[in-house]
């Protein structure tokens, strides 16, 4: 009980002891309310006045979502625009939604978050963003695709997960696993473990990507399926994934990518006896020790901690 009460106390204290250094008084915090860069450039003295968030005003926003701006420029001024309201300013930076610029794109999304009204009702910038994944062009289904991931919404999740598996473009595809890992989810059906079997090599990269990064991933076994893939890069990512879930069902397969006879590419070899420790299945420990005798030095330093591992 007594540990609680202090801790209620010095809550309150480091509350009113901010109030006083951001010159708000505990009897005069209405008055300062009025002013509320007043605090601010009390702390910041050395910052210049339109360092400020109210450098971005209403019409500052719009102007930099138009034409002519450099994208630093524009991250400025939507990031200190946080909590400016600006309902007309919403068309204008849906638009860049679609700038050529990745960083823009996360930041415009990242803004019109923050804005029920004008974004996520019928027919708002959200209702646009989904028809645009279903009808717009290559380049910009894949951008309404990343939207809708950094819109961070769970209705985002089936048309992402559908455009994932049904869309024509491996780019589209490729976004749409972005941002699915975005909002943190395999799909309603798991398609993300439909991606990983994509034709196109960088869908199914970015997919192993993502497998690692999301809380519920159920389809290891298309990881493992992986260990045979044509590409070199897939195999050992996919090494690198089983390794780092610690699959004990990829060990066999593992175990031959460990060898020179099977597998030509070292830093794949590498991948795989990394993954055997990783694991620690006893099983693995001969397949790892051949490896100390693999004509490769990255592969033999490999084997050498992971067989500390089993």
């Amino acid at each position: 009980m007594r540990k609680i009460n202090r801790s209620i106390k010095t809550a309150a204290l480091s509350a009113v002891a901010g109030m006083l250094l951001t010159g708000v008084s505990v009897a005069g915090s209405e008055e300062a309310a009025a002013n509320v860069h007043t605090g601010r450039a009390t702390v910041y003295g050395q910052l210049q006045d339109n360092s400020l968030e109210d450098v971005s005003t209403p019409e500052h926003i719009a102007a930099v979502a138009g034409a002519g701006f450099a994208p630093t420029e524009i991250w400025r001024t939507l990031e200190h625009g946080e909590k400016v309201e600006c309902l007309d300013c919403i068309p204008d930076v849906a638009k860049l939604l679609y700038n050529s610029n990745k960083k823009t794109r996360e930041i415009s999304a990242w803004w019109l978050r923050r804005r029920i009204f004008g974004v996520f009702g019928p027919g708002e910038v959200y209702s646009q963003v989904l028809d645009t994944l279903k009808t717009g062009s290559e380049t910009r289904r894949a951008n309404a695709a990343e939207a809708l991931g950094e819109f961070l919404l769970k209705d985002g999740v089936g048309p992402v997960a559908q455009a994932m598996v049904t869309d024509s473009s491996s780019l589209v595809r490729q976004s749409a696993v972005h941002a699915l890992e975005r909002l943190n989810n395999e799909g309603p059906a798991a398609e993300l473990g439909t991606a990983i079997a994509d034709e196109a090599p960088e869908v199914r990269l970015a997919a192993l990507e993502a497998s690692v990064h999301i809380n519920v991933f159920s389809r290891i076994d298309t990881v493992v399926e992986r260990l045979s893939d044509e590409s070199p890069d897939v195999r050992r990512r996919a090494a690198e994934v089983l390794g780092s879930m610690k699959s004990t069902d990829a060990v066999v397969g593992l175990m031959a990518l460990s060898t020179e006879e099977q597998e030509a590419d070292p830093r794949v070899r590498a991948a795989a006896v990394a993954a055997l420790g990783r694991i620690g299945d006893p099983s693995g420990h001969d397949a790892v020790q051949a490896a100390m005798a693999d004509d490769d030095p990255l592969v033999q330093s490999v084997a050498r901690i992971a067989l500390r591992r089993l």
